[in-house]
């Protein structure tokens, strides 16, 4: 696949937004943050500023932006259209949820219920979203077990980190929320690895033969299907060198799982307040950029077999 910046983006950061909403739904709705005004102002606003940015510029991607409305239409077949209307629907639980929050300093009673509502929706959108990927069988690199859980255990991990930075900042850090922050870093990384492991040793069985039905012998590509560059190829066969995706993989352990852990045990075991508060943002805004590297790989280091008909 080519990665388009507008795609890497999108997943990247409505992964995180998705991912700190949920949280600030729960945890807000059952009391375990306080309802202050200015924690749920930036917090409901990063969560929901990321998701609005994500899905702005996911529509860069397309060829007709205009007619990205007609995707809502498909919701019976498509996960994407199914993406879609699960997103726009979590806004409505959401927008109640910062309202309350925000206007009339409450978490609890309806406001709650709203907060619980909009971490179900936030759940339900990320799960659309890697089914949009995992559905695809002729990718074999996203069409197995490690996808879909590997988009929500990559959004409540970004989303754990973010939430664990503002409550630093606001001078209310929980030991609990770092710790939690700190494990699902781990779990992410311990993730990933197992991910990269099963794709290097994965067996595809479909072959220029079986792709276009000629058995017997060793079917080789004599002219390509078309005489230039096209969708397919742009989208479809993009290729990276080995000792790039190597070099990449180092880069995205660094930053987005490695980098930091190492921050939030220093926020757990070394540094009081205010002092934590810096690892904290620190290690938010270093794991964002490390998912963006991620995903440009994710998709990078997929195979389309439509690259059959091609020679490749």
């Amino acid at each position: 696949m080519h990665p388009a910046f507008s795609v890497v983006f999108f997943t990247t950061a409505t992964g995180a937004g998705y991912g700190l909403l949920a949280l600030l739904g729960v945890l807000g709705g059952l009391g375990f943050i306080p309802a202050d005004f200015w924690l749920g102002l930036i917090g409901m606003g990063l969560a929901l500023g990321l998701i609005a940015a994500g899905l702005l510029s996911s529509t860069g991607h397309l060829g007709r932006p205009e007619r990205a409305w007609r995707a809502f239409s498909q919701w019976r077949s498509s996960w994407l259209s199914r993406e879609g209307v699960a997103s726009v629907a979590t806004f409505i639980p959401a927008g109640l949820f910062g309202l309350g929050w925000v206007v009339f300093g409450r978490t609890g009673g309806w406001v709650a219920i709203a907060g619980l509502l909009a971490t179900i929706g936030a759940v339900v959108t990320v799960c659309t979203t890697g089914m949009i990927y995992a559905s695809l069988k002729p990718i074999a690199q996203w069409h197995g077990r490690y996808t879909l859980p590997g988009y929500l255990i990559f959004s409540v991990m970004t989303g754990s980190v973010l939430l664990n930075s503002l409550l630093q900042a606001f001078a209310i850090g929980s030991t609990a929320i770092a710790a939690a922050a700190l494990l699902l870093t781990l779990l992410g990384w311990g993730w990933k690895l197992a991910t990269w492991r099963y794709n290097d040793r994965l067996e595809i069985a479909t072959t220029a033969n079986t792709a276009t039905g000629l058995a017997g012998g060793t079917v080789r590509s004599l002219e390509w299907p078309h005489t230039e560059e096209n969708y397919l190829l742009k989208e479809m066969g993009f290729r990276i060198a080995r000792k790039h995706a190597a070099k990449l993989r180092g880069i995205t352990q660094a930053l987005a799982f490695a980098l930091p852990a190492l921050l939030l045990l220093a926020v757990l075991f070394a540094l009081p307040w205010p002092l934590a508060a810096v690892p904290s943002v620190l290690a938010a805004i270093v794991q964002f950029a490390g998912m963006l590297v991620e995903r440009w790989l994710f998709f990078a280091e997929a195979k389309h077999t439509v690259t059959l008909y091609y020679g490749r």
